[in-house]
C-alpha cells in the first residue's frame, strides 16, 4: 500500500494539535510501507495557495507536549468559502492543490466551522477525514474535543488565584472565561473552583438573582464572591432581543467584555461592595497540553490513520462513552453541542447551592 496524505490545522489554535498530528503520522509511518505526508501551512490558506511542506518522520518527533501547531493556523470562515473574491475561487483552488499533489486523503484538525468546510470538500469529491479540535468542546457528535481539558485546567488555576485575592480583600470578582456560544469550559472550571455563581450563554441570567446570591453569601459569613462568567453570558432581558438588536448592543460595548457590564450592575446594586472584573483570555488556548489531552489526542490520531488506511473517508473521529470511533461528517457539520440547562451537571450543581442566575 502507498499513500499520500495532507494534514492541516484550521481555526483557533489549542493544546494537543501537535500530539494529534503525531499520533496520526506515526501510525501511518509505521503501518504503511510507502507514505508521504504533506503539511499545509496556516490551515485552509495553505491548501488554497499551494503553501505546504513535505513532512518527514523527524518533524513529528518531540512534539507530543508542544502547544500550538507546527503547521500554523488561520481562520477561514465557512460562509466565505464559496465567495469568489478578486476572481479567486477558494474551493476550486483547494481542489486544484489536492489533485496536483495526487493526495489520497486530507486530514482536517478543526472545530465547527473548519469541519463544515471539510464536509463541503468531501461533497466536492475529496477524500477527507476530520479530527475534533476546539477548547470549547462544542463539536456535535463527540463527548470530547482535544484541547478542552487543558483549557479547563488553565481556567481553573486562574480562578483559584483570583479566589485568594478576592478573599483577602473581601471583594466580588467577575471572571470572564472563554465561551462565546457555549459554556462548557465555564461550567467545568466554575465547579472545579467552588464558584457558587456560574453564568453561561445557554442559561440567561437575572442580575437580581446574582445580587441576591452575593447577599446570601455575605449573610452566611462569606465576605467575598467569585463569579465564573462565560464571554457569551446573556441576561434574560437581552435574550428577548432580536438578533439584530442584540448585535447592536454588543457593538455598543466597544470591545468591552460582558463582565464589565455585569460588574457595573452588581456595583450599583451593592454600593458598599468592592467589585472587580478579570478576563482570562487567550491563555486558555496556550501552553502545553495536559496528560489527558496528550493521551486522548494520540488515540484520535491513531483512529484518523485507521480511517485513512481503511479508506473510510467523509468521517469525523469521535469519543463516545470512553471509546474512540467515528461518525459521518454530515452528522456534525453545522451543529453545536450546548450545555443542557436541564442536564445532570447543571441539576447537580444546583443541588449544592450553585446558581446560574436563572432562579
Amino acid at each position: 500500500m502507498s499513500l499520500k496524505v495532507g494534514i492541516l490545522t484550521s481555526g483557533g489554535d489549542c493544546q494537543a494539535l501537535n500530539a494529534t498530528m503525531r499520533g496520526l503520522a506515526k501510525t501511518l509511518y509505521n503501518q504503511v510501507k510507502d507514505v508521504e505526508i504533506y503539511g499545509f501551512i496556516d490551515g485552509y490558506k495553505g491548501l488554497m495557495y499551494e503553501n505546504y511542506k513535505k513532512m518527514k518522520p523527524k518533524d513529528f518527533s518531540g512534539i507530543i507536549n508542544q502547544g500550538g501547531t507546527i503547521l500554523g493556523s488561520s481562520r477561514c470562515p465557512f460562509k466565505k468559502m464559496r465567495v469568489i473574491e478578486d476572481g479567486f475561487d477558494k474551493v476550486k483552488a483547494m481542489k486544484k492543490t489536492y489533485k496536483k499533489l495526487e493526495l489520497d486523503a486530507l486530514a482536517v484538525l478543526g472545530g465547527n466551522g473548519s469541519l463544515k468546510s471539510a464536509y463541503m470538500l468531501a461533497q466536492e469529491g475529496l477524500n477527507v477525514i476530520g479530527l475534533p479540535k476546539t477548547i470549547d468542546n462544542d463539536t456535535y457528535g463527540t463527548d470530547y474535543t482535544f484541547g478542552f481539558q487543558s483549557a479547563i485546567d488553565i481556567a481553573t488555576r486562574y480562578i483559584d488565584e483570583i479566589h485568594t485575592t478576592a478573599q483577602s480583600h473581601h471583594r466580588v470578582f467577575v471572571v470572564e472565561v472563554m465561551g462565546h456560544r457555549v459554556g462548557h469550559i465555564t461550567l467545568q472550571a466554575g465547579l472545579a473552583t467552588g464558584c457558587e455563581i456560574i453564568l453561561l450563554p445557554e442559561i440567561p441570567y437575572d442580575i437580581n438573582v446574582v445580587v441576591n446570591k452575593i447577599k446570601q453569601r455575605q449573610k452566611s459569613g462569606k465576605n467575598f464572591t467569585v463569579i465564573a462568567c462565560a464571554e457569551g453570558a446573556i441576561s434574560k432581558e437581552d435574550a428577548t432581543l432580536s438578533k439584530k438588536k442584540y448585535k447592536a448592543k454588543i457593538a455598543a460595548r466597544n470591545g468591552q467584555s460582558v463582565v464589565v457590564e455585569i460588574g457595573k450592575a452588581i456595583q450599583e446594586a451593592l454600593p458598599d461592595a468592592e467589585v472587580r472584573t478579570s478576563v482570562i483570555g487567550h491563555a486558555q488556548r496556550g501552553g502545553s497540553p495536559d496528560a489527558y489531552d496528550r493521551s486522548i489526542s494520540t488515540r484520535f490520531g491513531i483512529e484518523g490513520a485507521r480511517l485513512i488506511m481503511n479508506r473510510s473517508y467523509g468521517r469525523l473521529v469521535v469519543l463516545r462513552q470512553g471509546e474512540v470511533g467515528s461518525i459521518p461528517l454530515e452528522d456534525t457539520a453545522g451543529k453545536l453541542k450546548y450545555v443542557d440547562p436541564a442536564g445532570r451537571p447543571v441539576r447537580n450543581a444546583k443541588l449544592m447551592g450553585v446558581t446560574f442566575g436563572d432562579e
